[in-house]
């Protein structure tokens, strides 16, 4: 079938980094850093590299001053650590944590606008889980450009990669990696524009394409959020880590999910039930509103369950409301002016009137594709793949283990991006005299791929069977979950995967054609799904944003890394990764602090 198709254009570079958001840019402004000959090319799926979705982080990124009178590190470890629900890996978390704040300062002497106070000194605010003294006090840990940290820091490294020469390849999708004896050696890349196939040789291949939003109905997570690197993945016989640690935001705009960022909270903000009763002082006594991400979640989800929710009538959707009516114009104006600006945008609300509803809504995946440390790909535990990293939200080092704490997100976009910068550019250093950048394939499972597209027979809906998929994710790998819907869900993706062969492409032209992008992403998005429901199957407890009703508590059985395979008979398997505990092990100061522990706040 794929000869209807063919490789219109081959390329050569010294790396390929498929992404171009927050971790991408800064991989790549490290390469140029160590190695300023370096060729480039950076992809991106959407029109443009400051479309990327790290512009949509709004609450800032946590980072702690070595220099601090108060706050230190190791406070900083701890809570994520115990965020985490004990699931995180230690030695990234204290590799993260301890460049932190020399990546703000170099963010700032590269031109990005930190919001500072009257003094001359950054502003700070708390935001939840981030704590004083092993978990004593809320901690003003977190930097901010008012409420656009991820679109300054996305602009500010943009410019930097335009001064040192990169190429930018938009509207581009990566369907296939090319190995050499188990060697990355670049990539097979559409671009949507041109209709066109591109096979792209690499010394080195770097994904950061972001995360998975978009495999449930209500997301904070942009359109092309579809999974794809994680499919891709998938489909080379590698393993994804952890993809049952969907992370769901408390505070998602009704109808929409847009974010109604963490710092609504953390700024004062107070979410209330029907009755108006400021209810989170009975899940997390201690530090209420500003309580863990997952922690909230299910604290709206239960007032809502429990009938305490009030009911949408706009949306027939039912909600909790976050109060923000008693906070200063200064915060609504200024320090919160965009995200406040949402509910008047898009519902027709003043907050510092009424009452804002909002309930949860898909924003982040803590799992991912499996990386050590310095980002290298692995195949097992054991193995890694030579040529190929990871880096981002796509990534799975894993610093963020069951539950993501809030700014820890681009905090890590940043540092593992130097990190893995620094590895690529050492790779590309070595000895490569006897390597070479042949393949063992053509690209010919893309062209296959998309041949069948073209060539499919059937009357199934596109847009129906993307909906019933949705939806089913939404309904029953949401925010609670138990056996009996999740294997239902796999049931209906499996059903979904054959009918998804039966979708019909109205056009055989590839130029624009986002017919066959969006059956492409489909694929994609039921792999992905596929993965996550069979993982949370699999786990019988709950930890962190795993929540099982029919297993609530924590086991010590399942203190390990999940990686799903996907077998070429489309079957699933299960192998284990240990959770990296050295900080603990190697009984340094304040040691016992990072031993497995209860979570409570």
């Amino acid at each position: 079938m794929s000869h209807h198709l063919k490789i219109s254009d081959k390329m050569n570079c010294d790396v390929l980094l498929i992404g171009s958001g927050g971790a991408g840019l800064r991989c790549a402004t490290e390469i140029l850093e160590k190695k300023p000959e370096s060729k480039i090319i950076a992809v991106t799926k959407v029109p443009h590299p400051q479309k990327s979705h790290t512009g949509a982080a709004q609450g800032g990124l946590a980072a702690v001053d070595h220099q601090d009178p108060v706050d230190q590190p190791i406070f900083h470890m701890f809570d994520t650590w115990k965020g985490s629900d004990c699931a995180a890996d230690q030695n990234v978390i204290k590799k993260i944590i301890n460049r932190g704040w020399e990546e703000i300062r170099r963010l700032e002497r590269k031109g990005m606008h930190f919001t500072r106070e009257l003094d001359g000194k950054f502003s700070r605010r708390p935001i939840g889980g981030h704590t004083l003294f092993f978990g004593q006090n809320p901690a003003l840990r977190v930097i901010f450009e008012a409420d656009r940290t991820g679109k300054g820091m996305l602009d500010t490294m943009w410019g930097e990669g335009i001064k040192k020469n990169m190429s930018f390849l938009s509207n581009c999708l990566v369907t296939e990696i090319l190995f050499n004896n188990g060697r990355c050696t670049g990539a097979i890349l559409f671009n949507q524009k041109k209709g066109e196939f591109y096979s792209v040789m690499a010394k080195a291949t770097v994904f950061a394409t972001g995360g998975t939003g978009q495999v449930f109905k209500i997301t904070t997570n942009c359109k092309q959020n579809t999974g794809d690197a994680h499919s891709v993945i998938l489909r080379e016989g590698l393993p994804i880590m952890d993809p049952e640690a969907v992370q769901f935001h408390p505070t998602g705009l009704v109808g929409s999910g847009i974010l109604a960022s963490e710092a609504l909270r953390g700024e004062g903000g107070i979410m209330r039930n029907k009755d108006l009763e400021p209810y989170m002082e009975r899940y997390a006594p201690k530090m209420k509103d500003i309580a863990p991400r997952d922690i909230v979640a299910r604290a709206n989800e239960t007032e809502i369950r429990e009938g305490r929710g009030v009911l949408n009538p706009d949306h027939n959707v039912e909600h909790v409301w976050i109060d923000m009516r008693h906070l200063s114009d200064y915060v609504h104006d200024v320090k919160l002016g965009e995200v406040s600006s949402f509910f008047k945008k898009y519902m027709n609300i003043d907050p510092k009137k009424e009452l804002c509803p909002v309930r949860p809504s898909v924003h982040y995946h803590m799992g991912g594709i499996p990386t050590n440390e310095f980002g290298e790909v692995q195949k097992n535990p054991a193995e890694i793949i030579p040529g190929l990293y990871a880096v981002g939200e796509c990534a799975c080092a894993s610093l963020h283990g069951f539950n993501r704490l809030g700014a820890n997100s681009i905090l890590e976009l940043i540092t593992m991006g130097k990190y893995v910068g620094d590895s690529v550019a050492e790779y590309l250093s070595r000895d490569r005299s006897k390597s070479t950048l042949d393949v063992e394939n053509k690209g010919e499972r893309t062209l296959e791929q998309f041949s069948r597209y073209l060539e499919a027979k059937g009357n199934e809906s596109l847009g129906q069977l993307r909906d019933k998929l949705r939806n089913t994710m939404t309904d029953k790998v949401g925010v609670f979950r138990k056996e009996s819907e999740l294997q239902e869900a796999l049931d209906i993706l499996e059903q979904l995967k054959v009918q998804a062969q039966k979708t019909v492409i109205s056009t055989s032209s590839l130029v624009m054609n986002q017919e066959i992008v969006q059956r492409w992403e489909l694929d994609n998005l039921i792999q992905v799904s596929q993965s996550i429901a069979f993982a949370a199957l699999n786990r019988k407890e709950s930890r962190g944003g795993h929540a099982r009703e029919d297993f609530p508590e924590r086991s010590d059985e399942y203190n390990y890394h999940s990686l799903v395979y996907s077998q070429d008979n489309g079957k699933m398997e299960i192998k284990k990764r240990s959770i990296d505990m050295s900080i603990f092990e190697e009984q340094g100061q304040n040691y016992d602090k990072f031993n497995i522990m209860p979570r409570q706040y």
